[in-house]
């Protein structure tokens, strides 16, 4: 079973970055888009940012002009650049994949990367 592994996390103050790096286990051959989650304590997981194979990239309104999504070329490495980072971004980060064949998103889940951010 393909997994991601979300590495990059940590302790950062208010107005600081972190890049945060998510690599497939095996081929993203099937998968048409990588997003990146974030759950927050007591909170829904959330669609932060998604890249297509194409390089279209879409990202959660709350974070625009701060984030930034890109991957390599094979799409088995995906990386989330976060800038200007506020105390409501702490949460665990995830990736997933949009299965193309069946059209709905896939269960790649990897153990995530804690981000903390303190004001």
């Amino acid at each position: 079973q393909m997994r991601f592994v979300e590495s990059g996390g940590g302790l950062v103050q208010a107005g600081g970055s972190l890049r945060l790096s998510c690599t497939a286990s095996e081929s993203t051959f099937g998968i048409s888009v990588i997003g990146w989650y974030r759950q927050a304590p007591g909170k829904e997981r959330e669609l932060v940012a998604l890249i297509s194979r194409r390089g279209l990239t879409n990202y959660l309104d709350s974070v625009k002009g701060r984030f930034t999504i890109s991957g390599n070329d094979a799409r088995d490495t995906v990386w989330l650049q976060m800038n200007s980072l506020k105390p409501e971004d702490t949460a665990v980060y995830y990736c997933n994949g949009f299965d193309r064949d069946d059209d709905r998103w896939g269960d790649y889940w990897g153990q995530g990367t804690q981000v903390i951010v303190s004001s």
